[in-house]
């Protein structure tokens, strides 16, 4: 439903965040993009969402074409497409519901959006709420919340957006390892549900194959493996995971 068709990315400084590639990703599917920091995998998901754009290639939503066609389509995409981040972007003085209502804003013109939202997407941010156990702590303000619950209500703000694809870039890198495992189980769990194609960042290994339906391995800007959790051995993983060294326009030339 979404293919990075020859998709390279150079940043003003010469850094290569993403050398050639191509990939697609089916609907319904739990991919993780596992590899190390600096790898190229915040550089694919912010060019899947069209925060940036490539250097040359392209990004195609089926049935939609290119999201960077133009304004109007890279909005459109933007709208069935949440956002979860490593480091929640949540407002601490307003409280988890208000958060959550953000992920409604994208819904309505903007003159609409700066009323107060309707009965109905109130009714969609406790559910989203709901959904990650959250749902008594919705007149809570976020700072009061622990970092794990910030990160659900990060999870329920793109539920309720009601999108199609959810990307999520390092989603649990700063939780314990159990707080880790609840939060990526929520998220597994309502994209299972609801049909949602999930593409989230790792570097966790074990997780990775725990979650994950297909695992695509970046090293240095490049796509290094690609397939089930099964076929992930020791060789793929020294692929992966071996050391990089700084990838220059005049490197890669």
């Amino acid at each position: 439903m979404l293919s990075a068709q020859d998709v390279e990315v150079i940043y003003p400084n010469g850094f290569v965040g993403l050398q050639p590639t191509s990939v697609g990703f089916a609907r319904g599917k739990f991919v993780v993009l596992l590899g190390t920091s600096g790898a190229g995998k915040s550089t694919l998901l912010r060019t899947l969402n069209g925060l940036v754009r490539p250097t040359r290639g392209d990004v195609i939503a089926e049935g939609r074409g290119s999201i960077f066609s133009g304004g109007a389509a890279l909005r459109r995409h933007r709208r069935r497409t949440g956002m979860v981040f490593q480091q929640h972007h949540l407002i601490g003085r307003l409280t988890a519901l208000e958060n959550v209502l953000v992920g409604r804003l994208a819904a309505h013109s903007t003159l609409r959006s700066m009323l107060p939202l309707p009965r109905k997407d109130r009714i969609i941010a406790l559910e989203a709420l709901d959904r990650v156990g959250l749902a008594d702590r919705a007149l809570h303000r976020a700072d009061q919340l622990s970092g794990g619950q910030q990160q659900r209500v990060g999870i329920a703000r793109a539920k309720a957006q009601q999108p199609e694809i959810i990307l999520a870039d390092e989603p649990v890198a700063s939780l314990d390892p159990e707080t880790a495992i609840q939060v990526l189980g929520d998220l597994h769990r309502i994209c299972r549900e609801d049909g949602i194609t999930a593409i989230v960042s790792l570097h966790q290994v074990e997780l990775a194959r725990q979650f994950a339906d297909r695992i695509v391995g970046l090293s240095q800007g490049r796509v290094v493996f690609d397939g089930g959790p099964d076929e992930l051995a020791s060789a793929a993983l020294d692929t992966i995971y071996k050391a990089g060294t700084p990838r220059l326009l005049e490197a890669a030339e």
